[in-house]
């Protein structure tokens, strides 16, 4: 019975899923075994029969998730319970060698940088189309002025496309950071007990560089009975960054699809009911699921931190919520990025009412060029934005347009020329370097995309 909404198909890829399943982590740990025994035979450290024929039992499917949930019932240990399993379908002259010199946790720290590995090999594609997409609409949009907000207030002109090109730099910075993070979390660790390689004495870490090689990982240098939970907390960290990203642009377009403003909206197709009750609404759903889901997300971190001081060499206190921490971020971010492509490839953009909306204030987003132009005539500072603030309180008072308020003012007319005022109310003169900036993030963005086309 599938309790949990990603459980029941409501969030989260099938891929991603799968990456998380029972038997694909048990499918990695015989993998793991695998080359434990592979490496071991290579270098005399167990007999070479004996390695040769654990390698040919341990593939992926031969030892049945069922087969050793039924065992783990009866041992209380999930390992041990994967290790007898595995014996079982081994001759017999192989079966002391299985799991030889290694500790539970070098199955699983090892398969969960499998895990984490594959998650990301999912992940890194779609923040790579969603930074190509973003840049493409900042240059769709370059030459667009628009209101900028601070404060929730109109503060000066803005190009609509640099709210693109903001998120589509984050967006390859969190690329970048996939890719640095695979040399740190992307860890093998077979050293055994205590870290010491015990058993396996003097050669551990030739064992150990072998298994890495074969399993696409690095081995780690040093560890205890586990890889540090610095890492996980990396990675952890990781994800969470790109939810927070995901929510900060999220929260945008839902603010910009509010009535008053109208700037942008989700798509709504055919048949699609905004509200049981209110049959007008067109609520920004996708967006306000990122937005919650967000919040589940950032909320693993504290979780991730709280497992990196653990006790002496390990204790278990970290063990059982990595369960639900691990698969849980990497299920909630792939979500997210997959819905926030699907939201920004159908967005709505109203031209119309974005360049509507500069006329809001009856024209004081223009206050700053008006103070810029006073300065530049070699008026005072102070004297030049106490005159642009006491006509636009003015004018705000009773209703009239900033443009006619200025040239009706002694003060102001008397240094700027109706001429010049009509220039400064001139929204496309304010763009600033808006497509310089905006071209050279898409040149990075296709950079990034290009020089790793895949993690």
């Amino acid at each position: 019975m599938a309790i949990l909404p990603i459980d029941d198909g409501r969030y989260g890829t099938d891929e991603m899923k799968a990456v998380f399943g029972g038997q694909n982590k048990i499918d990695c740990q015989v993998l793991i075994e695998a080359a434990v025994a592979s490496a071991q035979g290579e270098i005399g450290m167990i007999p070479r029969r004996a390695a040769s024929a654990i390698r040919r039992a341990a593939r992926p499917g031969a030892v049945p998730a069922r087969r050793v949930a039924a065992l783990e019932a009866k041992r209380d240990h999930d390992t041990a319970a994967l290790v007898e399993a595995l014996g079982r379908i081994c001759p017999e002259h192989a079966r002391p060698w299985i799991h030889y010199g290694l500790t539970s946790n070098d199955l699983v720290d090892t398969s969960n940088s499998m895990l984490m590995r594959d998650a990301m090999n999912i992940m890194y594609p779609k923040a790579a189309k969603l930074a190509s997409v973003l840049a493409d609409m900042a240059a769709r949009y370059a030459d667009v002025p628009a209101v900028g907000r601070t404060h929730g207030q109109h503060a000066s002109i803005v190009s609509f496309g640099l709210k693109f090109a903001n998120w589509a730099a984050e967006m390859a910075a969190h690329m970048d950071r996939m890719g640095e993070m695979k040399g740190r979390v992307l860890v093998c660790k077979t050293l055994g007990v205590v870290g010491t390689g015990s058993l396996m004495g003097r050669r551990a870490p030739d064992v150990q560089r072998r298994v890495a090689r074969a399993l696409g990982l690095r081995p780690i240098m040093v560890a205890t009975q586990i890889v540090p939970r610095e890492r996980y907390a990396e990675y952890v960290f990781g994800a969470a960054l790109i939810g927070a990203t995901l929510e900060k642009i999220a929260v945008e377009i839902r603010n910009l699809q509010r009535t008053e403003i109208g700037e942008v909206a989700e798509s709504f197709r055919k048949g699609q009911m905004g509200s049981s009750a209110v049959p007008v609404k067109r609520n920004p759903i996708k967006s306000e699921r990122i937005t919650s889901l967000a919040r589940i997300l950032k909320g693993q971190i504290g979780i991730s931190m709280d497992n990196i001081p653990l006790w002496h060499e390990r204790d278990l206190s970290n063990s059982a919520n990595e369960r639900f921490v691990i698969p849980t971020v990497s299920i909630l971010a792939d979500e997210m990025l997959r819905t926030m492509l699907r939201v920004v490839q159908n967005l709505s953009v109203d031209t119309g009412r974005i360049r509507g909306n500069l006329g809001a204030t009856g024209g004081q987003i223009f206050a700053e060029f008006v103070l810029e132009a006073m300065i530049r005539k070699g008026v005072p500072r102070i004297t030049a934005y106490e005159a642009v603030q006491r006509v636009a309180f003015e004018a705000s008072r009773t209703g009239t347009p900033y443009d006619e308020a200025i040239k009706s003012d002694k003060t102001i007319s008397a240094i700027l020329d109706p001429r010049e005022v009509d220039r400064i109310f001139d929204p496309a003169r304010h763009l600033g370097a808006s497509a310089r900036i905006i071209s050279g993030v898409g040149r990075m963005v296709r950079g990034r995309v290009r020089r790793r086309a895949s993690f």
